[in-house]
C-alpha cells in the first residue's frame, strides 16, 4: 500500500521487455534505505517487488498484466521516474489510500499556468472518467493529486511547485502516455450497489439507490 507521496525521482536504467513481460533497472537512493529483497516500490504508481538490490538501485521483473495496463513499455533508459517505498504502518498518511495496481493511462493534453500553479488536462477513456470526480483523488505516476476538473473525455489537475519540483509531471510534454489509478473507494462502491442497480454499464444509467440501501451496506 501506498500513498502516492513521491519519496524521489530515479532513472530508468535498463527496460527489457521480451513479449509482454520483462525486467526494469532503476537508479535510486532514497528508496534503498531500509529496502530488502522482496519489498515493494512503485515505480510511476505501479508496484513492483525488488528482485535484486545494489548499493545505488535496484531491479524489478515485470509481468504482462503492468504491461498491457501501463505505458512501461513507452519509457526507455535515461527516463525519469516517481519512486515510493511502501507506507509504513507508523508513518503520516500524507496522500491517499494507493494500491500501485495501474487501472490504464491517459494523455496529457495541455499545460497551463495560472500564477504560482500549473494547470494539468489529462484526456481519458470514459472506463476510467467514471470513478473521478471533482475534489475527488487521483494517482497520475504515482503521485497523488486532487482532481480540480472534470469532463467527459478529460480531468484536470493543479500542481503547486513543490509537487513540480519533486515529481516528473511538470517535466512530461503534450501527447506524452501517464499512468492512472483512481480512487479504489469508488470501485468497492460500484460492486457494493450493482446487485440492486444492475451490472457496471447500468449503473452508470439507472442508480435505483436509496438511504436504506446505503444503511444496509453499512454507509
Amino acid at each position: 500500500m501506498f500513498t502516492g507521496i513521491v519519496e524521489e525521482t530515479g532513472m530508468i536504467r535498463s527496460l527489457t521487455i521480451n513479449g509482454s513481460s520483462g525486467r526494469i533497472a532503476i537508479q535510486a537512493k532514497k528508496v534503498l534505505e531500509g529496502t530488502q529483497i522482496g519489498d515493494s516500490i512503485a515505480v510511476n504508481g505501479i508496484c513492483l517487488t525488488v528482485v535484486t538490490l545494489q548499493e545505488d538501485g535496484f531491479t524489478a521483473d515485470v509481468m504482462a498484466e503492468t504491461v498491457r495496463r501501463s505505458g512501461l513499455s513507452g519509457m526507455h533508459p535515461g527516463d525519469r521516474v516517481n519512486l515510493e517505498r511502501a507506507m509504513a504502518s507508523g508513518g503520516r498518511f500524507g496522500g491517499h489510500i494507493v494500491s500501485g495496481h495501474i487501472d490504464g493511462t491517459g494523455t496529457i493534453s495541455s499545460m497551463e499556468r495560472e500564477e504560482n500553479a500549473i494547470w494539468v488536462t489529462i484526456a481519458a477513456s470514459g472506463k476510467l472518467l467514471r470513478y473521478i470526480v471533482e475534489k475527488g483523488s487521483i494517482c497520475i505516476d504515482g503521485i497523488s493529486l486532487t482532481v480540480a476538473g472534470v469532463s467527459d473525455t478529460s480531468f484536470q489537475v493543479s500542481v503547486i511547485p513543490h509537487t513540480g519540483e519533486e515529481t516528473t509531471l511538470l517535466k512530461r510534454k503534450s501527447g506524452q502516455i501517464v499512468n492512472l489509478e483512481t480512487d479504489i473507494i469508488g470501485k468497492y462502491v460500484e460492486k457494493l450497489i450493482q446487485p440492486y442497480c444492475g451490472d457496471a454499464e447500468e449503473t452508470e444509467e439507472r442508480s435505483g439507490l436509496t438511504m436504506a440501501m446505503l444503511e444496509e451496506l453499512g454507509f
